[in-house]
Parts: C-alpha cells; structure tokens; sequence
C-alpha cells in the first residue's frame, strides 16, 4: 500500500491549506493589493508546496526506498524520485 495512502489526512490538510493560499491570492489581485502582499503570498504558497514535496518524497524514501529488500529494488525505487527531484528544481 502507498505511503500517501497512510498520510492522506495530512496530505490533504496540506492540499487545502495551498488551495486556500491560492485563494487569497487572487483575491490579493483582484483586490489590487500591494505587490509586496502579493509576492509575500506566493512566497507562502511556495512555501507550503515545497512542505508537501519534502513530506510525500520523505514517505516514499522511508516505506520504498530504504524498505527495500535489495539494492537494486532501492535503485529502482530511487531513479523515478530523482527524476521528479530535477524537474522540479529547474
């Protein structure tokens, strides 16, 4: 069972705080408000999406990567995250 299962909760706590940010956001544009409210509010929403990130590749990297039974399953299970892990940097 996915780790992602187990956090759902947590997970989606998280997903509607973004949403929520989100929300603000284009309040804080539509209401005209000063650029720096608008980009301390991206900062935050960035903020919160990188949390979500750290918090699902923690998951994945205890309950697939570490769990796994030999080094070539941990390499396996390691390659899609690092794959995830440069695109999101760019």
């Amino acid at each position: 069972m996915p780790h992602t299962v187990h956090e759902k909760k947590q997970l989606l706590a998280r997903i509607r705080r973004i949403k929520g940010q989100a929300a603000a956001l284009e309040g804080a544009i539509n209401g005209e408000a000063e650029c720096a409210a608008i980009l301390q509010q991206i900062a935050a929403i960035r903020g919160a999406v990188n949390g979500l990130m750290g918090q699902v590749i923690e998951g994945h990297l205890r309950e697939h990567v570490a769990a796994a039974a030999s080094v070539k399953k941990r390499l396996e299970d390691l390659e899609p995250v690092l794959r995830v892990l440069r695109s999101y940097m760019k």
